[in-house]
């Protein structure tokens, strides 16, 4: 598996946090930042790592900022993409073994780097369930391609 990761400014921590555990799960990543103490957009750093993973470049993408609002709505305009917003683990294993999603977004400023990390590592190792649920995944992938 490999995965592009990126944060606005309110995302920093985070992000270094899920780098360090998929160092720890030998999970190949880039780092497509931020690295800037100031503010910056988060489009700018949701748009490029959601195209990385529409285009097969990647197999996921993880984005973090402040809330996971914005990169999530961002994330979720580039056709391909299922970003979820994600701040507790049941949700974590449901979007992977129901929904496929293919990108995750977290919010800094409402968990902790404890469960960032969890939600995280339960996101990346948890396969898709197919079956049912791939019949439900097809109809959003044949409405995108309207």
């Amino acid at each position: 598996m490999k995965v592009a990761i990126a944060s606005d400014h309110g995302g920093m921590n985070i992000r270094k946090e899920i780098m360090a555990l998929m160092d720890e799960l030998n999970i190949e990543y880039i780092d497509f930042g931020c690295e800037a103490g100031c503010s910056v957009d988060y489009p700018d750093y949701a748009i490029p790592v959601a195209e990385k993973v529409a285009r097969g470049d990647f197999d996921r993408g993880i984005l973090v900022c402040g809330t996971g609002i914005g990169m999530s709505i961002a994330a979720n305009k580039v056709e391909g993409v299922r970003c979820a917003l994600v701040h507790d683990c049941f949700s974590a294993q449901a979007t992977r073994s129901h929904n496929d999603s293919n990108v995750l977004a977290i919010g800094e400023r409402v968990i902790g780097p404890g469960l960032a990390r969890e939600i995280a590592r339960i996101w990346l190792t948890t396969p898709f369930d197919g079956g049912r649920h791939e019949t439900r995944v097809s109809k959003i992938k044949a409405y995108e391609a309207k």
